[in-house]
C-alpha cells in the first residue's frame, strides 16, 4: 500500500507487486553512458529523441566497476508517480496543492536508517559511489536525485532542492545553481562572511519528498520548507537526522548522505576534467553547456544504509517532467483559483516543455462575462513562472493529457489571427536556445523571450455550436471482459 511507503525501499516493494511498473537485470551496465543508453529505450520518455518511450522504472542490479545497484525512473510515468502517492493522473497536482494547505513540519530523530555505514574523509567518491553519465559528451559523473539542503547562516531556516552536481576529484563537486536559487541565496551570505556553507546530499528518498522539494517561488517563498508539503503528502513527518562531520541535517531515511561544506572563494569550471565544452542533458532536450565558475563543496563524508541503492535521472525525460511540472501545476492551480474560483479545472505541464515551458489550461466558462478570464489565468501562470514560455487554453471538454485532442482543439477551435496573444520581450529560462538575437532579431539579448498564449477554448456565445459528438455510454466488459 502507497501508505507503507516512507523511502526508496519501499517505494520499490511497492512498485514491486504491481506488474509493469519496476523492471531489473543483473547484465553488468557501464555508468558511463551506457547506463543512460539503455533507459533510453526502456522508460526516458520525451524530451528525449526518439526512439525513447515512457516505460517501467528499472534498477540495474550490476554496475561495473562498483558493489553498488543503481535504481532510475521510479518518477518517469504520470501513472506510477499517482500510485506511488495514492493518487490519481489527474488529481496529482490538487493533491499537491492540499498538501501545501495542510503541511506537516519534519522531525529529527536519532539513529537513522542513513548511519549504518559512516565513511569520513579521506574517501574517494569516484570509487565509492556509482554516479552515471549521460552520454559521451557529458563534463563528468553527475548526481542528479541528490537533495541538497542547508540552512540561512543568519536565520536559521532551511531550504531543499535539486541541483546538478559534478564529481569534480576524490573529495570535489561543483554544483549548478540557477541565479536566485534560495541555497545559493544562503553560500552568498556564508561567503560574505569568509564562512563555509555546511550542506547534506541525501539520495534514495521517498517520491514524495522529491516532488515537494520541486515547488519554487513565489509558491514556496524564501524561508519556506518544502519538507512540510511531503509531511502533508504522506500525513506524518519526514524524519531527519544531524550529520556526522558538518553542523547539518540530512533525510533519515535516505538510502546515501553526502556530507559536506560549499567553499568560500573556490571556483571550478564544470569540465574541467573532460573539456568537452558540455555539462550534461538540460531539460529542453539538448546538451547543456559547461558552466565556467561553480561553486565547489568539499566533501567531509558519507554515510549510507547497508547495502544501499544509488538513485539517479536519465535526462532529459519524463522524470523530470513529472519531477518540476505536476508541483507548478499545483502552484498554478491555487494561484488562478485564488482569483476567480471554479473556472480553472486543471493545468498539464506537458513533456514537450520539460514540465515547465509548456502548459495547458483547461477552463471553464460558466457566464458570458467569464469570456476573457480565460487569458487572465495564463497571465496569472506567466506571472507567477517566468520560466514558463507557452500556454494552450482549452474548454472543459478536451482531454489535456490527450496531444491529439488538444492538437485537435487547436485546429478546430482556434484562429491564428484571433486567438492568439503575444508578449515579446520577457524574461524567460536561459536554457531556451531559441531565446537569442541571432534566432530572432526581436530578442535583445539571451533568455529574454516572446511568450505565447494560444486561446483553443470557443467563445461563451458560440458554445452550442461547437458540441462534440455525444455516444451513448456502455459497459465495455460486457462485450471485452479482458479490457478495463
Amino acid at each position: 500500500m502507497k501508505s507503507e511507503i516512507v523511502d526508496l525501499r519501499s517505494a520499490l516493494q511497492f512498485l514491486a507487486s504491481i506488474p509493469g511498473q519496476l523492471i531489473s537485470t543483473k547484465e553488468p551496465v557501464d555508468p558511463v553512458a551506457e547506463l543512460a543508453g539503455v533507459y533510453k529505450l526502456v522508460g526516458a520518455g520525451t524530451p528525449v529523441a526518439p526512439p525513447t518511450r515512457v516505460g517501467p522504472a528499472m534498477l540495474f542490479e550490476s554496475v561495473k566497476g562498483f558493489d553498488m545497484p543503481v535504481v532510475t525512473g521510479l518518477l518517469a510515468s504520470r501513472e506510477r508517480t499517482a500510485l506511488l502517492l495514492g493518487s490519481r493522473i489527474d488529481r496529482l497536482p490538487f493533491d499537491l496543492l492540499e498538501a501545501l494547505r495542510h503541511p506537516v513540519p519534519a522531525a529529527t530523530v536519532t539513529g537513522a536508517p542513513c548511519q549504518e555505514v559512516v565513511l569520513r574523509a579521506p574517501l574517494d567518491l569516484q570509487t565509492l559511489l556509482p554516479a552515471p553519465t549521460n552520454t559521451l559528451s557529458d563534463a563528468g559523473p553527475y548526481f542528479s536525485m541528490g537533495l541538497l539542503r542547508a540552512e540561512d547562516p543568519e536565520t536559521g531556516e532551511s531550504d531543499v532542492t535539486i541541483h546538478r552536481m559534478c564529481v569534480q576529484g576524490p573529495d570535489r563537486l561543483s554544483v549548478y545553481f540557477v541565479p536566485g536559487r534560495h541555497i545559493d541565496q544562503f553560500r552568498i551570505k556564508a561567503e560574505a562572511s569568509g564562512r563555509a556553507l555546511p550542506v547534506s546530499i541525501s539520495i534514495g528518498l521517498d517520491p514524495a519528498i522529491y516532488l515537494a522539494a520541486c515547488f519554487e517561488p513565489p509558491t514556496t517563498p524564501l524561508g519556506f520548507d518544502e519538507l512540510t508539503i511531503a509531511g502533508g503528502l504522506r500525513q506524518r513527518p519526514v524524519e531527519l537526522t544531524e550529520c556526522v562531520t558538518v553542523k547539518a541535517k540530512a533525510i533519515a531515511r535516505a538510502e546515501i548522505v553526502i556530507e559536506g561544506e560549499i567553499i568560500p572563494g573556490e571556483r571550478v569550471r564544470e569540465d574541467a576534467r573532460t573539456n568537452s565544452g558540455f555539462c550534461m542533458p538540460e531539460f529542453p532536450g539538448y546538451l547543456g553547456k559547461a558552466q565556467s565558475l561553480l561553486p565547489v563543496i568539499r566533501v567531509t563524508g558519507v554515510t549510507h544504509r547497508r547495502n544501499p541503492i544509488l538513485q539517479t535521472i536519465v535526462g532529459p525525460g519524463e522524470e523530470h517532467v513529472n519531477l518540476t511540472g505536476i508541483p507548478t501545476e499545483a502552484s498554478i492551480l491555487g494561484m488562478v483559483d485564488n482569483s476567480m474560483p471554479g473556472r480553472l479545472r486543471n493545468v498539464y505541464c506537458h513533456s514537450a516543455g520539460g514540465g515547465k515551458y509548456l502548459a495547458i489550461l483547461q477552463f471553464r466558462k460558466l457566464v458570458e462575462s467569464d469570456e476573457g478570464r480565460q487569458r487572465q489565468a495564463a497571465l496569472t501562470a506567466f506571472a507567477a513562472f517566468p520560466e514558463l514560455k507557452h500556454v494552450i487554453l482549452v474548454d472543459e471538454d478536451v482531454n489535456i493529457y490527450d496531444s491529439n485532442d488538444v492538437l485537435w482543439a487547436m485546429t478546430t477551435r482556434f484562429q491564428g489571427d484571433r486567438s492568439t496573444v503575444f508578449l515579446p520581450g520577457v524574461r524567460c529560462h536561459p536554457l531556451d536556445p531559441s531565446q537569442t538575437p541571432e534566432f530572432s532579431p526581436s530578442i535583445p539579448s539571451p533568455g529574454v523571450s516572446c511568450k505565447t498564449i494560444f486561446d483553443c477554448t470557443v467563445p461563451f456565445r458560440l458554445k452550442e455550436q461547437f458540441r462534440r459528438a455525444q455516444f451513448v455510454d456502455v459497459d465495455l466488459k460486457r462485450f471485452l471482459p479482458e479490457m478495463r
